[in-house]
């Protein structure tokens, strides 16, 4: 009998060997704008032969390690014109990319930014993006485009009515919020107490609004993290852009200092409203400005450095005998490089400043208070493969908290300089984060991020009997501030407490067809700052506390399920999310705290919990003259602190009450429409259910006074908010055959004048001597024109 050799299997494992024992190479490179040299964020490199691809990071930066072989690369980035190049892969390789504007009269269709869109594959959720283009679109009130307020528009996202401060997101407080410019902290976001933020559109390049399955990289504040990267000025020519408005103008100015090395950019802004206010005979003035600038230098092909700045002011006055002034002040040297083809690393050392202050020349002092840090922080990405990526990092921040300094204006005022006790603390964290494809429909992103806060000691700390400084009058049934027994004296390199976390990130996508998917993310995540704020808008007055000896860091559990789906190849997408949150030691305020000019204030607050849960609703039209999307979140916000043994009655007796921030329904919908290359048309229309708020619920005679008394926390609601905003902009034809670019945008905001209520006071009515509501509202209808310009 003749012995065959069992061919068939010998062939299969000489082709499963030659497979697994090609050699593998590295492509990689950084992709920018032709024009400027701009780094892209987020361009999408194809390898259409192995249906795997890589996205550039926040600098430009892919990395992608595929076998030996000849393949075609595909570039992509909305916006821009494809690019296919085909490459033999025989070594490691650099290959940069420039991208090229699609012309517009090339254009047969129009598609929203690449950085809105809806990618079903990535583990990543509950993020939104808006590209600067958006935001200059949307309608706002005296038509400055502004990026807090354009974000509001999206789902979960919400404040406290017009003219309110921050924003809160799923149903968190405004101190919930990670806001970072060029990776620096900005503690307060909003010019002239909340109608504009802070933030230069023109001077911006990306943004991103995390609101779950925050990465590891991210940490100290529980509800989001708003990050925000300005540009990197254009190496190649010299450009100036700009706007003129009724009420602010700006200007940024952007150029090389070696062509094609270097780079500036500087911008600026402010407004002007104030100067006319003489012309009425009102000796009031009210205005902003702010300075942002960056430089950057490529001194290789591995390394890079970029110094980026920003500072502004706000500045309130009545006549001259009262003068409120603050803003942020931001500063950021970085140093990127190139360790190899695979291994990409940042390096920063951040400054960041928050200043406010009072000058009472009518009681003869002057007051400041603040809040300083000092960050250094390394990040590093290593592409593993083109499956597997891995971000670390370290990252060590130094807080100094000035709670307030009373200085006298002159000598004759009588006052005596007095300092509030400063406070200080140092937080330190490590992480890594992992991004990992397990089967072609499965992809994860899991990490561990460590974070270590320790609160250091200042010249003088009160000691209260069994450390309690708030104790419970058993006679009232009320709270009160406990009476200290003594003051020690802890210098500053003693620890008067330590706090340590381990903060899990893990999140997953499951792809059912090519055009859906599931997703879902756990995170936990500390929080070690706490703004001391009982309005439902914090105001610049307010001042932030670290955790210590009597101030528990604040603690977050969210859980997030979505189902995503793109629409006739994306031409529409709509994500669904559902979320829960759970909060453990979240501040509250005993009944009548006082938290102005306080140095004692452990003995006004107590540490409760919260919770928050709903359902999010996103759905988007990306392409086409017509674009935009409509946005609906019903949720719901509680917290209570109940009491700490079964004698106290807790605060508002033990029981759930609404945050000032909840809003059970918050539906937006924006739209933009291009008629043709000179006109187009964009509206939003909100609605949200009222603030809750407290109303009398009955009323008694003292002395001849009718005094009114109220029930439980936040029962009531101020009436429902909705309003419509629409804007028309002008692009002359004349554009296209000059250097100089201009556009007119016309805007109405709150076109049918409906008078929502900031508030609802009640008064004695002098005449009838009742008891009267008294309803407070900011804008009605207001008209506005603006001016763009570039060259």
């Amino acid at each position: 009998m003749t012995k065959h050799t069992p061919f068939p299997l010998f062939f299969l494992f000489f082709c499963t060997f030659f497979v697994h024992s090609q050699q593998r190479f590295t492509l990689s490179g950084t992709v920018s704008e032709a024009s400027s040299n701009e780094t892209m964020i987020g361009v999408t490199i194809t390898i259409s032969e192995l249906k795997t691809g890589v996205t550039t990071n926040e600098y430009g930066f892919y990395s992608i390690t595929l076998p030996e072989g000849q393949y075609q690369i595909q570039i992509s980035y909305l916006g821009f014109k494809n690019q296919s190049h085909d490459i033999i892969l025989r070594e490691n390789s650099k290959l940069n990319f420039l991208m090229f504007e699609e012309a517009e009269e090339l254009q047969e269709v129009i598609v929203t930014d690449n950085s809105e869109m809806l990618d079903i594959r990535k583990p990543q959720m509950s993020v939104n993006a808006l590209s600067v283009g958006t935001i200059k679109k949307i309608p706002v009130i005296l038509g400055e485009a502004d990026i807090i307020k354009s974000i509001l528009l999206l789902p979960g996202i919400t404040n406290a009515g017009e003219g309110a401060s921050g924003f809160n997101v799923r149903g968190g407080a405004v101190d919930q919020n990670l806001i970072l410019l060029d990776e620096a902290t900005i503690f307060n976001s909003s010019h002239l107490f909340g109608f504009f933020s802070v933030f230069n559109p023109d001077a911006i390049k990306d943004i991103k609004l995390y609101k779950g399955g925050i990465p590891a990289r991210y940490g100290g504040r529980l509800s989001s993290v708003l990050d925000i990267f300005q540009k990197e000025g254009n190496s190649k020519e010299l450009k100036i852009s700009g706007g003129i408005g009724l009420v602010a103008s700006r200007m940024l100015v952007e150029g090389p200092l070696k062509k094609d090395k270097a780079a500036f950019l500087i911008g600026g802004r402010a407004s002007y409203a104030h100067l006319f206010l003489p012309l009425f005979e009102v000796d009031n003035t009210a205005y902003f400005y702010d300075l942002n600038t960056k430089l950057n230098y490529k001194i290789n092909e591995t390394n890079s450095i970029f110094l980026s700045g920003y500072f502004g002011r706000d500045v309130f006055s009545i006549s001259d005998s009262f003068v409120n002034t603050y803003g942020n002040a931001v500063g950021n040297f970085r140093w990127n490089h190139l360790f190899s083809d695979k291994l990409f690393s940042n390096l920063s050392m951040i400054y960041s400043d928050y200043y406010y202050g009072l000058k009472l020349d009518f009681v003869g002092f002057n007051w400041s208070s603040g809040i300083q840090n000092f960050n250094v922080k390394y990040d590093l990405k290593h592409y593993i493969k083109d499956k597997l990526q891995i971000n670390y990092g370290l990252n060590n921040i130094y807080y100094q908290f000035n709670p307030g300094k009373i200085e006298p204006s002159n000598e004759n005022s009588g006052i005596l300089e007095e300092q509030l006790i400063e406070k200080y603390a140092n937080e330190f964290a490590a992480y890594i984060d992992f991004e990992q494809e397990i089967t072609p429909k499965l992809n994860l992103g899991y990490g561990l991020r460590f974070s270590n806060f320790n609160r250091l000691g200042q010249e003088e700390l009160n000691v209260y009997t069994n450390d309690e400084p708030v104790v419970f009058n058993q006679t009232l049934q009320i709270y009160q501030k406990a009476t200290p027994i003594g003051v020690i004296n802890p210098g500053r390199k003693e620890s008067l407490a330590k706090f340590n976390n381990f903060e899990p990130r893990v999140s997953l996508s499951y792809l059912l067809n090519s055009e859906s998917s599931l997703k879902a993310s756990y995170t936990r995540l500390a929080q070690y700052l706490h703004l001391i704020s009982n309005t439902s808008s914090p105001t610049p007055l307010d001042v932030w506390t670290p955790s210590g000896t009597f101030i528990e860091p604040q603690l977050l559990d969210q859980y997030a399920l979505g189902y995503f789906l793109n629409i006739k190849d994306g031409d529409y997408s709509l994500e669904t999310e559902v979320f829960y949150k759970d909060i453990q030691n979240r501040i509250d305020y005993i009944d009548g705290a006082n938290l102005i000019a306080n140095d004692a204030i452990e003995q006004v607050i107590l540490n409760g919990e919260a919770r928050a849960y709903g359902m999010e609703f996103l759905l988007r039209k990306n392409i086409g003259k017509f674009q935009g999307w409509m946005a609906y979140t019903l949720s719901k916000s509680e917290q209570r602190t109940p009491g700490r043994n079964p004698s106290e009655t807790g605060i508002n007796s033990g029981q759930w009450y609404n945050t000032p921030y909840d809003k059970t329904h918050d539906l937006s919908i924006y739209g933009n429409y291009d008629l043709n290359k000179k006109w187009s048309f964009n509206t939003n229309f909100v609605f949200q259910t009222g603030q809750p708020t407290n109303y009398p619920i009955g009323q008694f005679e003292f002395q001849g006074l009718t005094v009114p008394y109220y029930g439980l926390r936040n029962q009531e609601r101020l009436p429902s908010y909705h309003r419509m905003d629409i804007s028309a902009s002008l692009s002359p034809k004349k554009n296209s055959v000059r250097k100089m670019q201009g556009e007119w945008v016309f805007s109405l905001y709150n076109l049918y004048n409906r008078r929502n209520a900031a508030s609802i006071s009640f008064n004695r009515n002098q005449d009838t001597n009742v008891n009267e509501a008294v309803r407070t509202s900011i804008f009605g209808i207001v008209p506005a024109i603006t001016y763009n310009f570039k060259f």
